[in-house]
């Protein structure tokens, strides 16, 4: 079967690393096939969520939601993740001995292949398209190839799909084996059942003193490669058959040079009950085609056959799904992980601030101290990028008027005990003496307070048993009315004002905090002012995070305005929970701030791509991201595309090409936030066409740069060549299957002997997205693609992109 589906029942698709496979392929309708949508319409248009669609067999009753029998119960629900991927087999040329990259073996017949395995024994059997392996006490079980194999510059590879058990046996063994000519001379990968470690060996005389043992994990041990280059043995692992993992490596052994080699599949045990080794893909090459969650599991019946045909989708699923965000600095705190975030950005009227970290703290709420005073949320405008009102404290003097005070919770007083104290907050005053904040623990014996002293600069205040400990930060005269804001690392001992180390300053530990006061401290020195965004941390000594607080200055009053293009794609997605960001491409703009708060993160995201005609999408082969700068489609040259595939080698029923005004643009009014409104035309083309007008707003950090990308767009598109935007190929049969493949999207290639209709005899496309469907013996992709021309600058001195006839569009 062409195809691989995985299910990971049971597993979170943000966490792939835990997530169990389980092949369901078998299952899978390979009539209808698989059909999977990714990318763009066109190179104008934003790529949209991936989408997958495939017809199952249910006749077991175990894909059925709820069904408690079902084999999968209960983990046959909703999101649950799925893989996809494309296998190609090698085939096996010319007489032997061949290399072991040739040797394949689906394992899909009703026996095993006696021409490949001649040497069969202890009862294996190919069972569920799998090759079955006993472990069966006393009796050694397995399959031989012919001595036929080479190893220098190949690879054999193959997934161990189901694990055997120890099953009360103190010596059980599983083996993937390269036999030499000598009894005992072997290389490859032992399984110690019993003691559950995968050996990477390397045997003479059945001994390898220098073996790699590792833990056998189910995960990341699923597919076992072992590969030669360049005079080096690879042991290699992976948990999807693509991305592999090096092991160990080896000098490679003369006799895995000089020899042909066996293929050894085996198993034996001492004692216990039976079981088996089953091993599936031998020598597949995979290539992933989609990872996404599924939306749901209909059940259907034709009479009394049962199928389920169900619909996955990438991980813009989830990112659509996502609220809005809130301000950059609220999103970049919660992203920290405090143990006690309270924003205070409640509306004018509320009578408690809540508490944004998810934990145990409870609620500030307004305590009074003498008589007087005012406290009002909702009240101070905060600081400049954060928008959010704060509230705004008035006493009536140091020791009259209102301040606020929490429970921690036990949840924080055990964290403090066990972690280490990282803290920051916002405060604007113009009076000096007064506190910021303070924390105190059981019976008053510990505290840690931060505060003004009277000339204004910050000081830390800590003690334990009653012994005091007063630091000074050298951090100037901070009650100037404006906003400010400090971070202090209790691993680093330093402390950062307004994003600007200010001193190393040590402070005596406080442990056991649960008290929370805001605005005051025992009774007196009642804040003045405004106080916001105050988070407190716990971490352990190996994690110090002060310096990354630090940077919550910039959120707060620019939104991180400034930062270029790939920086601010890694800090939305951070925001999404995605992780796996890659980066393609190297030119990336400076962007203005984040934005405020009510957009969602695939908006934001959105506006980054469209400012830099960049591309952003949801990787095929894990929960990633991708995100290309427009640099990486310049100037394709031959040497670097994906493949080239004559005309007579298409479904030529549905090539077309396309000459119209769909991209046509010649008068663009260009704007950025805070800047210049500016127009650019293409006069010639408003001559020759008429007016084709589009208004753009780009994120921006200058005039000058928004005019470039304006003119950017106008000389691509001031007259658009004739394109093919659709182009179809049946994959399955050629011979570039692989490359074609490994195209994704801003891959190019090349349709050559077109038509004598044509204008040229061959153009190169890029690919914006795709529509395939793999199918027994069949794999039909409907490539969408755009004109490669599109994207050519010029080069001084090129001898293609330096001709004055030919392109003399600038990068920018």
């Amino acid at each position: 079967m062409p195809i691989l589906v995985e299910a990971g029942w049971g597993g979170v698709i943000q966490w792939p690393w835990s997530i169990t496979w389980t092949d369901i392929s078998s299952r899978v309708d390979m009539v209808q096939g698989v059909t999977i949508t990714r990318g763009a319409q066109d190179e104008l248009s934003e790529p949209q969520p991936g989408g997958c669609t495939m017809t199952l067999d249910n006749q077991d009753g175990w894909l059925t939601p709820g069904n408690p029998s079902s084999g999968y119960a209960p983990w046959v629900r909703r999101n649950a993740p799925l893989r996809v991927s494309a296998l190609v087999y090698p085939v096996r040329t010319g007489a032997g001995p061949w290399p072991l990259s040739q040797m394949a073996d689906e394992f899909d017949g009703s026996a095993i292949n006696p021409a490949l395995w001649p040497n069969r024994y202890g009862g294996s059997s190919v069972a569920g398209g799998r090759l079955r392996i006993p472990l069966s006490p006393g009796v050694s079980s397995g399959v031989q190839s012919a001595r036929s194999w080479t190893l220098p510059g190949s690879s054999v590879c193959a997934r161990m799909t189901t694990a055997p058990k120890a099953n009360g046996s103190s010596a059980a063994l599983s083996h993937f084996i390269l036999d030499g000519t000598t009894n005992g001379t072997r290389l490859g990968f032992q399984f110690n059942v019993a003691t559950q470690v995968l050996r990477c060996v390397s045997m003479v005389g059945f001994v390898d003193a220098a073996g790699v043992d590792l833990p056998y994990s189910g995960i990341d041990h699923l597919w076992l490669r072992i590969r030669e280059a360049g005079g080096t043995v690879y042991w290699e692992t992976s948990p999807d058959g693509w991305d592999w993992t090096v092991r160990r490596t080896l000098a490679t052994p003369a006799w895995a040079s000089s020899q042909q080699l066996i293929v050894t599949l085996s198993t034996s045990r001492t004692g216990g009950t039976g079981d088996y080794t089953e091993w599936d893909y031998l020598g597949a090459m995979v290539y992933p085609r989609f990872y996404g969650t599924v939306n749901e599991w209909p059940v259907t019946w034709s009479g009394l056959q049962s199928s389920v045909s169900i619909s996955a989708t990438d991980l813009f699923k989830r990112l659509n799904r996502l609220p809005p965000l809130r301000s950059c600095l609220v999103e970049e705190v919660v992203n920290a992980a405090p143990l006690a975030y309270y924003p205070l950005t409640e509306a004018t009227g509320s009578a408690a601030a809540g508490d944004l970290s998810g934990t145990t703290a409870g609620p500030l709420t307004v305590a009074q101290l003498g008589s007087g005073g005012t406290l009002e949320l909702g009240t101070a405008a905060g600081p400049a990028a954060a928008a959010d009102a704060l509230p705004l404290l008035t006493p009536v003097s140091a020791t009259a008027g209102k301040y606020l005070t929490s429970d921690l919770g036990q949840g924080f007083q055990d964290g403090s005990s066990r972690g280490w104290l990282m803290v920051e907050g916002w405060f604007q005053t113009t009076t000096p003496g007064r506190v910021i904040f303070g924390m105190s623990g059981g019976g008053g014996m510990s505290q840690h307070v931060w505060s003004l002293n009277a000339s204004g600069a910050l000081q830390a205040e800590s003690s334990w048993d009653g012994f005091l400990s007063v630091s000074t930060v050298a951090s100037g005269n901070l009650t100037d009315g404006a906003w400010h804001h400090f971070a202090y690392d209790e691993v680093l001992q330093r402390v950062w004002v307004d994003g600007v180390l200010r001193a190393s300053t040590p402070v005596t530990l406080a442990t056991e905090l649960r008290q929370l006061t805001v605005g005051a401290y025992k009774g007196a020195r009642l804040w003045a002012g405004s106080i916001g965004h105050l988070a407190l941390y716990t971490v352990p000594y190996a994690a110090p995070i002060g310096a990354v607080l630090a940077t919550h200055y910039a959120a707060g009053m620019t939104a991180y305005s400034g930062e270029t293009a790939e920086l601010r794609v890694a800090r939305l997605a951070r925001y999404a929970g995605v992780s796996s960001v890659t980066i393609l491409g190297t030119t990336h703009d400076p962007v203005v701030g984040q934005g405020e708060a009510g957009s969602s993160v695939v908006a934001r995201l959105r506006e980054v791509e469209a400012t830099e005609s960049g591309r952003l999408y949801a990787e095929r082969d894990y929960l990633g991201l991708a995100y290309q700068s427009r640099d990486l489609r310049y100037n394709p040259d031959a040497a670097a595309e994906a493949f080239a595939i004559s005309y007579a080698d298409l479904d030529t029923h549905s090539v077309e090409l396309a000459d119209d005004d769909q991209k046509l643009v010649n008068s663009i009014v260009a704007a950025r936030p805070g800047g210049a409104t500016q127009k650019v035309v293409a006069a010639e083309s408003i001559l020759a066409f008429g007016l084709y007008e589009q208004d753009m707003t780009l994120l921006k950090t200058s005039d000058s740069s928004v005019v470039d990308a304006a003119y950017w767009r106008i000389s691509r598109y001031g007259n658009p060549a004739p394109e093919l935007r659709e182009v179809p190929v049946e994959a399955f049969t050629m011979p570039e299957y692989t490359d074609i493949l490994a195209a994704d999207i801003s891959s190019y290639f090349t349709i050559f002997d077109l038509p004598e209709q044509a204008p040229v005899t061959e153009m190169r496309v890029t690919v914006e997205g795709y529509s395939e469907t793999i199918a027994e013996n069949s794999h039909r992709i409907q490539f969408r693609t755009s004109a490669s021309a599109t994207d050519s600058v010029w080069v001084l001195g090129d001898p293609v992109y330096g001709r004055l006839d030919y392109t003399t569009r600038l990068a920018y």
